[in-house]
């Protein structure tokens, strides 16, 4: 009898990393709403490093799989860039976490917790459109959650926008 081959399944590799991005965001929003010091920051940062290594742990996982798989649900190429991109959202939330430790901040700005929300926000959207994904082609909702994503993004570069004016036309 040949060797029975286990399907990888990538679709649930997503929602688990899309699920970590989620985490990772609602830590920055704890991070931000309980903020007293850089120095304060030190188990949060852990808890974000941790969060981060598992998401490494998947996307080995997934590199692993699509170097040996026979035949993958979407182009290999497309798995890579999913779960890569995945991956930076993860990393990027982390390192805002790290820059307020590395920059010593001594004060939370105002309008950190509505970047933080924002972050949140298209985090959950994306999980949602990742828990979708695997039914793409005959999905009512995935495009509408692709474009929730799109939204924050877009609510999120004119708040910088704003927050960048501000800090240079008021004290």
């Amino acid at each position: 009898m040949g060797k029975r081959h286990h399907k990888y399944d990538y679709f649930s590799a997503f929602e688990d990393l899309s699920e970590l991005a989620v985490d990772e965001a609602d830590l920055l929003i704890k991070a931000i709403e309980e903020f007293t010091t850089a120095d304060a920051l030190k188990e949060t940062m852990e808890k974000a490093h941790a969060i981060e290594h598992k998401g490494d742990d998947i996307n080995h996982d997934i590199f692993r799989n699509v170097a040996t798989d026979f035949i993958t649900p979407i182009d290999r190429e497309d798995i890579i860039e999913m779960c890569q991109a995945l991956d930076d959202i993860v990393d990027d939330i982390e390192d805002v976490m790290l820059r307020f430790y590395m920059y010593d901040i001594h004060f939370m700005h105002d309008q950190a917790i509505e970047f933080a929300k924002l972050i949140q926000g298209s985090c959950e959207a994306l999980d949602k459109a990742m828990c979708d994904f695997r039914n793409f082609k005959k999905s009512k909702k995935f495009k509408s959650l692709i474009i929730e994503v799109n939204t924050y993004e877009e609510e999120a570069d004119q708040l910088l926008m704003h927050v960048i004016r501000d800090l240079h036309t008021t004290d």
